[in-house]
């Protein structure tokens, strides 16, 4: 269902079909719960992709997370490292994890944009690392830092303004909730120029208290799409849309319902999460990368309509 913001705007998302992402891992990374998977597609039409991965529920929490690469011809079945990409420290702004990779290519290498944890395992700011190549990245500090009104600073979604700057969408916390918010600035790391609020929660709607950023589609730049990731107060993620004019400067249209659900659980206290993290067009087929249950990945095929 559409909720259209614009009446001239017809515009509306579906999920056709649904396939499981599988990686081929070394054991190191095989005993760990998958999240965050951000998937793109180099020039020679490989896939790459980076991945949180996380200690299972029940084992010690050494980390909140470590980051993975691997590489794949359908975008499927993927080739992980032997090694991680990005770990947890020395310094003390990532020291306790590394979490939610965000991926842009350049000519010359690649910015990773990732969440970076505090010993506490509870705080953390948005951070990044450069590098030619995904196993020779070298961090380079915090990205965006937090604020008293805008704390643990995270999950990066990019594009760039027409005049080459960089626009920056990120998850932060206020007032107990999740929300997103935007900001442009003239390099990797800003310094950044805050925007206004791009949408806001719903009132008695699945996604009336937390907001988290998620991909944007901006195949039609005059009408970008970010597939965000919505949650009611008790944080039973689920994925949505939002479509924007070309300048981000107004919602145009936006979602009724959520487009991506996780399968239902028996039990309610079990984890009930669907988690957008990043999306592929690939000879004009949309396909959205997510996380379930914080610990499996998969992507769907999206019908634009």
């Amino acid at each position: 269902m559409t909720a259209a913001v614009d009446a001239n705007l017809l515009l509306d998302f579906n999920v056709r079909a649904i396939e499981q992402v599988q990686l081929d891992s070394p054991p190191e990374l095989a005993a760990r719960d998958l999240m965050s998977p951000y998937v793109w597609r180099e020039r020679d039409g490989r896939y790459g992709i980076m991945v949180r991965a996380v200690v299972p529920p029940g084992a010690p929490l050494t980390d909140t997370g470590v980051i993975w690469a691997g590489w794949s011809d359908d975008g499927v079945r993927f080739t992980m490292g032997d090694t991680p990409s990005i770990v947890p420290g020395p310094d003390d702004h990532d020291a306790g994890g590394v979490e939610d990779p965000t991926v842009v290519r350049r000519d010359d290498g690649y910015v990773v944009y990732y969440s970076g944890v505090l010993a506490d395992h509870a705080h953390g700011e948005l951070s990044y690392a450069t590098g030619p190549s995904l196993d020779r990245l070298v961090k380079s500090g915090v990205a965006l830092a937090s604020s008293k009104s805008e704390g643990n600073t995270k999950e990066a979604t990019i594009d760039r303004t027409p005049d080459g700057r960089w626009r920056l969408f990120y998850e932060y916390a206020a007032d107990e909730a999740s929300r997103v918010g935007m900001a442009v600035g003239a390099d990797v790391a800003g310094p950044w120029e805050e925007q206004p609020t791009p949408f806001l929660p719903r009132a008695d709607s699945w996604d009336d208290w937390h907001l988290s950023t998620g991909p944007l589609l901006t195949d039609d730049p005059a009408c970008p799409v970010m597939f965000y990731n919505g949650a009611t107060r008790d944080a039973r993620w689920r994925i949505g849309w939002v479509a924007f004019d070309a300048d981000y400067s107004r919602v145009v249209a936006r979602g009724l319902q959520p487009l991506v659900t996780p399968p239902p659980v028996d039990d309610r206290s079990a984890t009930d999460i669907a988690f957008a993290a990043s999306v592929v067009v690939a000879d004009g087929v949309i396909w959205l990368y997510y996380s379930l249950e914080d610990r499996r990945l998969a992507r769907a095929l999206i019908r634009r309509s």
